[in-house]
């Protein structure tokens, strides 16, 4: 079998020493992050005084391929790492595929998910910058329960702007980060002046991603001794979640497996871009191709229907602006979705990538999401988180497809995480009051017709 470079970067357990940064293999960068007030592309010295140091070197840094991981993240790593990747057995029987079907479970820690992964990073440099704390947005609650954990492990401070209509839905992710330590508040607050300003112009507003994003990053602000932080979206946070991949194509490698389709669901791209980097690495360097795709919910459509353009990364014009696929940073999710998710613009690595033609993006609908995450359940004995179910549900279509043709296809897909924290939507889909809110033209058009002029 060739040598491939990224095994040199692991240990004796086949956990990886070092992150692989994607963007070193890739002709076509990402574009440069864009200063809100002079529209120029951010410096590190900039960066540093939302991000920590390290991280906003982390997130500049367009040319190292491997990143050494420090000690204590690989340490804290070996508590829930690797992660197992699973053949679904039980699934390739129950759709009577001829398809190989293999999954990469990164729900077996107490945050029920990948964040974790980042957010151990994260917290890590913060309090070797000496910070008291971080502050942090959060929709499903996964990230935030990621964060909390982390902060508590390294004695930090961890305020959380929960987006509101999660904050009601989901109160159980909410108690296991207060039970950590966390403070978290519904957002948009009254806590903030972007929280005020926002509820005066939308009250009664469920809030957004982009909203608790405005208030977290006010919050930091203000205050020299916080940072703010972030679990997706972010070059660096993509970096951190390329553990995910690595393990996986250090697995298939071992048992002399190819994948032909690799499939990730996708909000703001942190679990897609780390589960398919090193695979996109490959095919960057015509060492080898796959199909990857990235699934969405048709709710939040913002790779299969947003623009690729300079937006904002927050609804209230604050952050950096980030060229990406967007459906406008004042885009609100219906409250009738559940699937999280939520986030109304992309990576901008991921993309560069689909705007390159390098991946394919599909959009699925929130009743077909969980009739998926339910019938895996079922047979594969393990609750998917709703945002894992999007993976789900094309993983089974593209099984489906494999049935009709009769090709021998070996599909490989994240789940991201477990539901057990979800299950007010579970109850709606089973209780038959969970619809479906797909956005109109005419809603979408609204959103975008607000992005920033930038040349």
């Amino acid at each position: 079998m060739k040598n491939i470079p990224y095994k040199i970067y692991l240990d004796e357990a086949e956990m990886p020493k070092a992150w692989y940064n994607l963007r070193a293999d890739m002709k076509n960068k990402p574009a440069p992050l864009l200063h809100p007030a002079t529209l120029q592309p951010l410096t590190a010295e900039e960066l540093s005084t939302v991000f920590c140091k390290e991280l906003a070197a982390q997130e500049l840094d367009d040319t190292t391929a491997y990143i050494a991981i420090p000690q204590e993240i690989h340490d804290y790593y070996k508590t829930f790492r690797p992660s197992p990747l699973v053949r679904a057995y039980n699934l390739e029987k129950h759709l009577q595929t001829p398809a190989k079907i293999y999954y990469k479970f990164e729900g077996n820690n107490t945050s029920g998910s990948h964040k974790l992964n980042s957010a151990i990073a994260q917290a890590y440099y913060a309090k070797k910058q000496g910070l008291k704390g971080v502050t942090t947005e959060t929709g499903a609650g996964q990230w935030g329960t990621a964060l909390s954990m982390a902060c508590a492990y390294f004695g930090l401070d961890c305020k959380v702007f929960m987006v509101k209509v999660s904050y009601e839905q989901k109160p159980f992710r909410r108690e296991v980060m207060r039970t950590y330590g966390a403070e978290v508040t519904p957002s948009p607050s009254m806590q903030t002046a972007v929280g005020r300003k926002i509820l005066q112009e939308h009250p009664g507003t469920t809030g957004s991603l982009g909203c608790a994003i405005s208030e977290a990053v006010e919050v930091a602000a203000l205050d020299p001794s916080y940072r703010y932080v972030l679990g997706s979206v972010l070059n660096q946070v993509l970096l951190h979640q390329s553990v995910i991949g690595l393990e996986t194509k250090a697995a298939l490698d071992k048992y002399g497996v190819k994948a032909d389709i690799v499939i990730g669901c996708a909000g703001g791209g942190s679990n897609l871009g780390g589960l398919i980097a090193p695979f996109m690495g490959e095919k960057l360097r015509g060492e080898a191709d796959y199909r990857i795709i990235a699934v969405e919910p048709a709710s939040c459509p913002s790779f299969t229907r947003g623009k690729y353009a300079y937006d904002f990364c927050d609804t209230g014009m604050i952050c950096p602006l980030a060229k990406m696929y967007t459906l406008g940073s004042g885009f609100i999710p219906s409250p009738n979705h559940a699937g999280g998710l939520r986030f109304h613009g992309m990576s901008t690595t991921l993309s560069q990538l689909y705007h390159d033609g390098l991946m394919e993006a599909v959009a699925v609908d929130q009743l077909s999401v969980f009739q998926a995450a339910e019938e895996f359940a079922r047979v594969e004995g393990i609750l998917p988180a709703p945002e894992s179910s999007h993976a789900i549900r094309a993983a089974m279509d593209e099984a489906i497809r494999c049935k009709e043709t009769g090709e021998e296809k070996t599909i490989v897909f994240g789940l991201t995480g477990t539901g057990y924290f979800d299950m007010y939507a579970y109850e709606a889909f089973h209780d038959g009051k969970m619809t479906d809110s797909i956005p109109t033209d005419q809603e979408l058009a609204q959103g975008l017709s607000g992005l920033p002029k930038v040349d």
